[in-house]
């Protein structure tokens, strides 16, 4: 057993935080205050994000008026922001991992209860679209049903009252600092998911900080293990992404040596915040050249420190020619790692082609080598006629 394996506290339950950590609750509020601001003049630039998360309702709505200056109360704001929301729970994605991590759970018979902010029946009404979510979690615990909402440790405590188990037992899942604050405050063991970007350093408290429900490893909390890593890699519920090949930042070819064909993040800010930073593989279809292996990366790139969230593809194949403009259509099978930084050119250049070697193998796999043959990768016919 590895070091960072070894065993952080033995617990015997997992409290699941909902919004920002089991569902993409984010991603749907951002696109309704755009629709909701331009109505007041406004447009939505995202700077409330750190005030909202992990807030009860009426302390975001109160962030939003302040942040914005609308001409509201915040029980305006509420009335008239929520129908919209609620309107749209029906479209709120899992985040990636989170099925994974219930069905595990579930199936190994863990005790799992919810503890959110949000009401209770806004609570149902979010999972209710999700097969076994409800049904997985022997108790659920709304924001309304205490006296104080998370940074108090009310919520967390009242969900192991439910369960009958001593507080300490639990391992809390939370994406928020409030949500961590409550948890230790609980006296129980906190890993957080960060649910705002760049922002993992501010999660001292946290017992563990990890980028997504994907890199979670029960086993250091004594916790039955994932078994479905094969070789290296996780698969995934394959998603697609394609357009034309941009120029990137320049430094693929020149600094690392390696080409990436970068796809524009333009247009792909809901499949961008949905996904977590970190690498990926997959197959490439290159309009009129053919289909290739691929792996790439998305996030921030640390050790160059990105401003924006970037798509960095690297088709495994010796091209002879650039193709900026080239359309690419890529479909994203698998997993690898989560993305970090290194402290020199050489070993970020090193992990790359460990990447590529990783990449390479796992494709070979009929799991992963089924999907070269998805229609999406098959672009030249259509563009030429």
């Amino acid at each position: 057993m590895s070091v960072e394996r070894t065993l952080k506290k033995l617990v015997s339950g997992v409290i699941l935080d909902l919004d920002g950590t089991l569902i993409n609750t984010d991603g749907i509020v951002s696109e309704i205050l755009k629709v909701f601001l331009v109505k007041y003049g406004k447009q939505w630039d995202g700077r409330e994000a750190p005030h909202i998360v992990g807030k009860t309702p009426t302390e975001a709505a109160a962030a939003v008026v302040e942040d914005y200056g609308l001409p509201l109360s915040t029980d305006e704001f509420l009335s008239q922001f929520y129908p919209m929301l609620s309107d749209q729970w029906c479209n709120i994605k899992a985040l990636p991992g989170a099925n994974r991590l219930i069905n595990h759970l579930r199936g190994h018979g863990v005790p799992m209860a919810l503890a959110s902010n949000s009401s209770r029946s806004n609570i149902e009404a979010k999972i209710f679209h999700h097969a076994g979510w409800k049904e997985s979690f022997s108790a659920i615990v709304g924001g309304d049903e205490v006296k104080a909402g998370k940074p108090s440790p009310e919520i967390f405590l009242e969900a192991a009252k439910r369960l009958n188990m001593d507080p300490s037992s639990f391992l809390v899942i939370e994406d928020s600092i409030p949500g961590v604050t409550a948890g230790k405050a609980a006296g129980m063991a906190v890993v957080a998911v960060p649910s705002l970007a760049k922002q993992s350093h501010l999660y001292t408290s946290a017992d563990e900080v990890i980028h997504s429900l994907l890199d979670l490893l029960l086993e250091k909390w004594g916790l039955p293990a994932f078994q479905d890593r094969i070789e290296g890699t996780l698969p995934l519920e394959p998603w697609c992404i394609g357009g034309p090949v941009i120029k990137g930042f320049g430094r693929g070819s020149k600094v690392l040596g390696i080409p990436t064909a970068n796809l524009s993040p333009e247009g792909y800010s809901a499949i961008l915040s949905e996904h977590p930073a970190g690498v990926y593989f997959g197959w490439a279809g290159l309009s009129g050249r053919g289909v290739y292996k691929m792996v790439m990366s998305i996030g921030w790139n640390p050790f160059f420190n990105n401003t924006e969230k970037t798509i960095e593809p690297w088709l495994l194949h010796d091209f002879s020619e650039d193709f900026y403009g080239e359309e690419l259509h890529l479909v994203v099978v698998g997993y690898i790692r989560p993305e970090a930084n290194f402290l020199s050119l050489e070993a970020l250049i090193a992990k790359i082609h460990e990447d590529r070697k990783i990449a390479e193998r796992a494709l070979e796999l009929p799991q992963y080598l089924k999907y070269k043959d998805d229609p999406y990768l098959k672009i030249s016919l259509h563009l030429e006629n």
